[in-house]
């Protein structure tokens, strides 16, 4: 099932002539004698006719139409027509939609339990398609959707532990995620006709039940990086403070006190509390 044009002409030209012709023939069924009031019928069933070709199409909506069901084409254009009379005229709204799908309760990538929902923001392409390849469009992309969102959950991870490049994940990644996604509906609503214009993941969270344990992973994770930074710099000033005692000749120190002054910069520099410095004045012996 295709869209096409179908045959239409001025609403209201043919208005006129059907409500002309109504009149007239009410006139003469009133006035006439016997062939009066058969030109009258006549006329009469002509204007009836004429009506019923007539259709009102709203801005950005299409009017499907079928003769005795058999497929005849669409009217897109706004305005008042006169088409074929007898045909069966359905609507379809034209306008750009959008919904919220429903939280969904879906495994990812790594076997977590998460909990994902998107906004989904589309519009009819070919009514004929919405209309006639499909039950009900509205009630398919519903659930094609859900299907489609369950889907990529599914190939991906909440998020990457190992900081592994070139991973995608749901939380990192949303706008990569988004694109694929996208991509998967246009895929499954093509048959209805739909366009998609924008596909986002609106909430993404752990489910209850791991949440907590997520929680403290991630946070274990942050003082993990953290402590490493503290670390890096801290090698990076001992190691500075050792050459530079050196290379100024203020104190010559062999290995046992190099490491025990290693040992106390490091202690002071990466602890967490304040420490108490000690002042060494010198030996009495």
């Amino acid at each position: 099932m295709k869209e096409k044009s179908i045959f239409k002409m001025n609403g209201f030209a043919a208005l006129i002539i059907a409500l002309l012709c109504i009149g007239f023939g009410i006139y003469l069924i009133v006035t006439g004698e016997i062939s009066g009031i058969i030109t009258g019928i006549v006329v009469f069933v002509i204007g009836i006719i004429i009506a019923t070709s007539l259709t009102i199409v709203q801005p950005n909506e299409a009017k499907v139409l079928t003769f005795f069901g058999t497929y005849l084409g669409v009217i897109r254009n706004q305005g008042l027509w006169a088409t074929i009379p007898f045909t069966f005229k359905r609507s379809v709204s034209l306008r750009v939609t959008n919904f919220n799908s429903e939280k969904l309760k879906v495994n990812d990538l790594q076997g977590n339990p998460i909990e994902i929902a998107a906004v989904v923001v589309y519009k009819v392409r070919d009514a004929a398609k919405a209309l006639y390849d499909v039950e009900n469009y509205v009630k398919f992309i519903h659930i094609q959707s859900e299907t489609g969102i369950r889907h990529i959950a599914s190939r991906y991870a909440y998020d990457s532990f190992d900081h592994a490049e070139n991973t995608l994940t749901l939380r990192q990644n949303s706008d990569e995620v988004a694109e694929v996604l996208m991509y998967d509906l246009q895929k499954r609503l093509d048959v209805a006709g739909v366009d998609v214009i924008e596909a986002r993941i609106m909430h993404l969270a752990y489910s209850s039940e791991i949440a907590s344990a997520m929680l403290q992973r991630q946070q274990a994770q942050a003082v993990l990086s953290a402590r490493k930074v503290i670390v890096d710099g801290a090698v990076g000033l001992v190691k500075s403070a050792i050459d530079q005692l050196a290379e100024q000749d203020i104190v010559e120190l062999d290995e046992e006190k190099k490491a025990q002054m290693v040992n106390n910069l490091m202690v002071a520099i990466v602890s967490e509390k304040g420490t108490q410095p000690i002042i060494n004045t010198g030996s009495i012996y």
